[in-house]
């Protein structure tokens, strides 16, 4: 398939037109934090955080295995080695806080990190339609609130801290068993050194009709911000988790490595949305998964947009009959940025049923790579899965490529798998250009098509979020 897109005369304007406009989280304020665990990572590094935070002990142990996990395992070797070797770990600042408990009132935040989120929208958001927020800045969350409704129904929204303290007889039980500690080298970083990120439990049989959502802000340069979320949707249960993340922009390198574990009891529902925004000096290695039980259903809606490199596969293991796996994906990657992106679905019973559908688009010589993992054992009868990858290259230096693994055993199952790699058309882009449309307006027309069925999968309160990342306007710019 030829590469040749569009002239060479066409490029820069062009690639305007799909620049995103990250101004809106790049800004940073002096910091202002009581606890530094310092450059570099040791077990002086894990006492300390363990110290700081009053860990009961068994989480202390936790840490201290998980580090010596990390050491021992290698870096990954068969993707993205250029750029990981490029994170220097004895550079980055793996806790800093003020101090301060997290705050039930925005009243109550410090007038700085206050201004930060208003600046991004997040109380407007609250007041407008979400059922609860939590708020993290650097290590730790600066706000954290539940509708009073929603906690006399039952329902927990604390961070991680809390949750493992206050709530150990349900938190316990689940923390670090739907992703292990040895993982993946980055899963047993995430175990030595979190702090922050959110612990929700659902109560039987109740259906949330507003999202929650969690904001997570970078504000110190060299920086490793490490949340840990633990989701438990209990039986008949149903929940939309929605997490924002922005950083500004800094010459040194940041990492971001935060592990997300899902559980969707029997008949349970859980939607989990990510719109990241990060700054292109950021590191974004995440570990997600789900486990859905019989009837249950667990689904990833994720948009991609910013980070040097993004390495984040979310998954679901089928656990139960008839539950259902799903990850719907949206990935940008401009000049400098790559973003590797997939999805891992794992069939663990009988008349289980997954669906991928992946969109990337590349712009300048930015890079997008889907890699995905299926697996249907032979044993198992019934089993579907549908993997869609489709991809958009705006001009000749982009670059895309597709790793489907895809492993069906027996003969009593049904999987299909479709990509493709298409051009934004010099015929489609003159035929608007000469009833008036400007290039950049056609551009944004036809990068608008490519992803459009799939931006209707985001939640509609999202969509002014979404919108100000991918939404390409006349003048070349988002937002």
């Amino acid at each position: 398939m030829s590469l040749d897109l569009l002239p060479e005369t066409l490029d820069t304007e062009t690639a305007e037109a799909v620049n995103i406009d990250r101004s809106i989280g790049d800004f940073t304020f002096p910091e202002r934090n009581k606890f530094d665990a310092g450059r570099g990572l040791s077990e002086k590094t894990v006492d300390y955080i363990c110290d700081v935070k009053n860990d009961p002990q068994w989480v202390r142990e936790f840490r201290h295995r998980a580090l010596k996990v990390f050491r021992d395992k290698p870096m990954p070797t068969n993707w993205a080695t250029e750029d990981l070797n490029n994170i220097d770990f004895d550079q980055i600042r793996y806790y800093l806080s003020d101090g301060e408990k997290p705050k039930r009132s925005w009243d109550d935040v410090p007038a700085d990190v206050l201004e930060t989120f208003e600046r991004l929208g997040i109380p407007q958001q609250e007041r407008a339609f979400l059922a609860g927020v939590e708020a993290q800045f650097d290590s730790e969350a600066a706000y954290s609130n539940v509708k009073e409704e929603l906690s006399k129904q039952g329902v927990i929204f604390v961070n991680s801290a809390e949750g493992l303290k206050e709530h150990e007889e349900i938190f316990r039980p689940w923390f670090g068993k739907v992703i292990p500690t040895g993982d993946n080298k980055f899963s047993a970083l995430n175990s030595a050194v979190f702090s922050g990120g959110s612990f929700i439990y659902i109560p039987k049989g109740l259906k949330l009709k507003q999202p929650l959502q969690a904001y997570f802000r970078i504000n110190s340069e060299s920086f490793g911000q490490f949340e840990r979320t633990l989701i438990i949707a209990d039986e008949g249960s149903e929940i939309m988790y929605m997490e924002g993340c922005t950083a500004p922009k800094f010459e040194t390198a940041t990492l971001h490595s935060a592990v997300v574990e899902l559980v969707a009891l029997k008949g349970a529902k859980i939607q989990y949305v990510t719109v990241q925004n990060w700054s292109s000096n950021v590191f974004n290695l995440v570990t997600k998964r789900g486990i859905a039980m019989e009837d249950a259903e667990v689904r990833w809606i994720d948009c991609n947009i910013g980070s040097r490199l993004t390495m984040k596969y979310p998954g679901v293991v089928m656990k139960g009959r008839r539950a259902r796996g799903e990850v719907i994906s949206i990935a940008l990657a401009n000049t400098g940025q790559h973003q590797d992106t997939g999805a891992k679905m794992i069939h663990a019973a009988d008349e289980t049923t997954s669906n991928v559908v992946s969109k990337s688009i590349s712009v300048g010589t930015g890079r997008s790579t889907y890699r995905g993992q299926v697996h249907i054992p032979k044993h198992l009868k019934g089993c579907k899965n549908n993997t869609e990858c489709d991809a958009l290259l705006i001009n000749t230096k982009s670059r895309t490529d597709t790793y489907p693994a895809i492993t069906v055993k027996g003969n009593q199952h049904a999987t299909q798998h479709e990509a493709s790699v298409s051009q934004v058309s010099q015929e489609m882009l003159f035929y608007m250009m000469q009833r008036g449309i400007s290039e950049g307006a056609a551009m944004s027309l036809a990068v608008n098509g490519f992803i459009n069925d799939l931006v209707r999968e985001f939640p509609m309160e999202y969509s002014v979020e979404l919108k100000r990342l991918i939404d390409l306007e006349m003048e070349g710019s988002v937002g």
